[in-house]
Order: C-alpha cells, then sequence, then structure tokens
C-alpha cells in the first residue's frame, strides 16, 4: 500500500478498512444475532429471512430520500468534512447501541438507524475521491480501498467470532453481552480508522455559496436530474448500476440470513465468508492493476457475468461445501465490481458536483438494493423457498449488462469540469 499512494491516498483507503468491519458484522454475526432473538419470539425461519430482508429494504429508502439532499449540502465549500464526521458518529453510537437490544423489534430498529447513518457515509465518502486522487488513478485507488478493506474487516470480525464463540460454543457468555462486546469492538474499530481521512481531508471541488443552502440545494439537485439528459453515458450507467448492482448488495446483505435459513452449520457459514474476505483482497488489488491496461468497461463487464453465474449457481445450493464455492466466487469479484462502478461513474460526472452525483449515484444503488431484498422477501413468503427466492436475482445482471454496453457506447461530457467555483 505504500508505493505510488500519496498520504491522503492513503487515509482514504483506511476508511474503507474502517467501514467494512461494519459491512462484515451486518453480512455474518448480525444475522445470527437477529436469528436467535426472533426464534426465541416464536419467529418461522421464513419470517425470519423476509424481515430480515424487509428491514433492509428500509435503510435503502430512507438513504435513497436522505443521501441526495446530504450530497447536495456536502457539495458546500468546507462541509464535506463535517458532513462525514456527523454520519461516522451517529453510525458507530448506533452501532455500539445495537448490542443492547433484547428484543427483536427494538434490533431492528437501531439495525436500521446504524446503517442508514453507515450508507450515508458512504456517499459523502464516495465523493471524495474527486478531491483525493487524480483521473488516472481513479480506478486502481478505489481497488485499494475495497482490497484493504476485506482484510482490514478480519480484524475485528475475528475478535467478535471468538466472541460468539465463547456464547455459542461454550456457553461463558449471554446472548447480550456477545453482542454487546461484537458491536463495540466493530464500532471502535470503524471510527478508529475514520479519523485520519477526517482530519487530513480538504475539500478543493465546490461550488458557490448559498443564501439558503437547503432550499437552494434541492433546487440543484433537481438541476443535476436536467443535467443528466444531456450525459447519456452517465444516464445509462446508473440505469445499469441499478440493475446489476441489484444483485450484488443483496448477496451481501443476505448472504448469512439465506445460509441460516437452510438450516447450514453456523461455524461454517462464518468461516466461508471469512475466505471471501480473503479471496477478495488478491482479487480487488489484481483488477485494480489490471485496469491499467484493460478498459475499466471489459472487466465490469467479466464482473457482471461473473455474478449472473453466481446467483444461478446460488438458487440450487442446498449444502455448506456448495456455500464454500459460492463465497469463493463471490470474492473474486465483490470488490472489483463494486469499485469499478464507483471509479468509472466518477470519472464521467463534474467533480465539483460530485457530492450531488453520488447522491443520486446512491439512489439508485439503494433503489436497487431495495428491490432487491424486497424481491426476494416476498417471492420467499409467497413460494416457500429460499432457493427461488435468491434465484429471481439472476434476472437483474443480464439487463444491467445491456444497459451498461448502451452506456458504453453512448456520448457523454465531452470536457472535464473547470476550476472549482469561490465562495
Amino acid at each position: 500500500m505504500k508505493s505510488e499512494t500519496t498520504a491522503l491516498e492513503r487515509k482514504w483507503i483506511w476508511y474503507d478498512v474502517g467501514n467494512s468491519a461494519f459491512t462484515m458484522l451486518t453480512a455474518t454475526l448480525l444475522p445470527i444475532f437477529f436469528h436467535t432473538l426472533a426464534g426465541n419470539a416464536g419467529i418461522s425461519e421464513t419470517e425470519y429471512l423476509a424481515y430480515w430482508a424487509y428491514a433492509t429494504s428500509v435503510v435503502t429508502v430512507l438513504v435513497a430520500v436522505l443521501g441526495p439532499t446530504l450530497g447536495s449540502l456536502s457539495d458546500l465549500r468546507g462541509v464535506k468534512g463535517k458532513f462525514f464526521l456527523g454520519s461516522v458518529l451517529v453510525g458507530t453510537v448506533s452501532c455500539v447501541l445495537l448490542g443492547f437490544a433484547v428484543h427483536w423489534i427494538w434490533f431492528l430498529l437501531v439495525f436500521v438507524l446504524a446503517k442508514t447513518a453507515y450508507q450515508l457515509s458512504l456517499v459523502i465518502y464516495d465523493s471524495m475521491l474527486c478531491d483525493i486522487t487524480t483521473e488516472k488513478r481513479m480506478d486502481e485507488v478505489p481497488a485499494k480501498g475495497y482490497a484493504w478493506g476485506y482484510i482490514g474487516s478480519c480484524v475485528p470480525f475475528v475478535a467478535t467470532v471468538i466472541v460468539y464463540v465463547l456464547y455459542a460454543m461454550l456457553g461463558l457468555l449471554p446472548l447480550v453481552a456477545a453482542s454487546a462486546l461484537g458491536c463495540a469492538i466493530t464500532a471502535l474499530w470503524w471510527l478508529g480508522w475514520s479519523l485520519p481521512l477526517w482530519k487530513s481531508y480538504r475539500q478543493t471541488h465546490y461550488v458557490s455559496g448559498r443564501e439558503r443552502p437547503v432550499r437552494e440545494g434541492l433546487r440543484n439537485l433537481g438541476g443535476v436530474f436536467t443535467e443528466l439528459a444531456a450525459n447519456r453515458k452517465a444516464l445509462w450507467f446508473l440505469v445499469a448500476f441499478f440493475f446489476f448492482i441489484d444483485g450484488v448488495y443483496t448477496i451481501i446483505d443476505m448472504a448469512t440470513s439465506y445460509g441460516t435459513s437452510l438450516g447450514l452449520d453456523t461455524v461454517g457459514l462464518l468461516a466461508a465468508l471469512l475466505v471471501t474476505q480473503v479471496v477478495a483482497f488478491p482479487s480487488a488489488l489484481l483488477f485494480g492493476r489490471l485496469s491499467r491496461r484493460i478498459a475499466s468497461e471489459r472487466l465490469i463487464t467479466v464482473c457482471i457475468a461473473a455474478y449472473f453465474a453466481v446467483t444461478v449457481y446460488a438458487a440450487f445450493m442446498t449444502h455448506l461445501y456448495q456455500f464454500w464455492i459460492l463465497a469463493i466466487v463471490v470474492g473474486l469479484f465483490q470488490g472489483s465490481i463494486q469499485s469499478l462502478a464507483r471509479s468509472y461513474f466518477a470519472k464521467i460526472i463534474p467533480r465539483e458536483k460530485s457530492g450531488e452525483y453520488f447522491g443520486i449515484y446512491d439512489i439508485f444503488g439503494k433503489g436497487a438494493s431495495f428491490t432487491g431484498t424486497l424481491l426476494v422477501g416476498l417471492v420467499t413468503q409467497l413460494t416457500g423457498s429460499q432457493n427461488i427466492g435468491v434465484g429471481v436475482l439472476s434476472l437483474m445482471f443480464p439487463v444491467g449488462l445491456l444497459f451498461f454496453l448502451v452506456s458504453v457506447r453512448a456520448p457523454g461530457q465531452s470536457d472535464r469540469p473547470g476550476p472549482m467555483r469561490e465562495a
């Protein structure tokens, strides 16, 4: 990570190391803790999976509403860093409180708050990319972020797994203590890796000051939607992103809950997901290096095709060894498709409006996640089959690929943004 990266780029990468711990907690232990609370309340396996999907869908709706407004306001001079810190603080405090929830309803409510703040921090974080690196390095730096994030998340994850073993296997801790310790470890790790970026970040691209920032920010946000009509490359990419990221986010959000609902061994599931993180580290770095020689459009196409195969395979999964295969393949492409999509979008938008554009980017991403988790929940309840519920996600990837190819061929903004506008 030392070679070629600047000090500010490294601190931006470090936030991926920190926030990935919460992603890992959400994808692994939180569904298990919720499963235990739901089971104690007499909730069936099918209802458990559906309720988890619905809670995740609520998060996506909230972020889709709040993200663009926050992103638009963050484009004001000197504001982006403050919004970043605020969202991190709300997220980490909520993460700590999550560990003390003893009723399944309260657990889901605090989970919604914690994950909403986490996702809002990513809206700001993604838009910072335009300030911390050059266009030439916009593929490689995010790839390093995802790569080191996967490895970094393993440290608090292993610690929380040890806590879980003390609770579930050895009976040395009650559930509340295990949840509280696991969530506190994750929150401290997340906050600790966030502070260097907050202290060093300086907003170099911004828009003019506003007398009524909220009203004018919303008005300007509407103007960005108008601008998208002229930037066909960005517009069609967002449509493509909505479809292909649907399956990606849903698999991340529901992998553990899906495996648990199938009755697969909990320890085996957690070990397989840890392998995903380990595999994803060199894979994300490899894709970052490949982006020097191979166009990111081709790399994104490969990732979309791979995820289509993953979701088809998941529809027929019934044994733990199949989950291991799934975890390894997902690890090869998970970070790569997310980092390449993020950097590709950053290269085709005006830098001084990155907050607003990434707010819209998040609408499409969270809208996709809402669609995916809601679809899985509804199809699972209607058919009584978790496999069919997950398998329906495979339909999203061919549609996403089609629109992405349209985006690649579409005209975009021919000139890069000019100098920043002085307040």
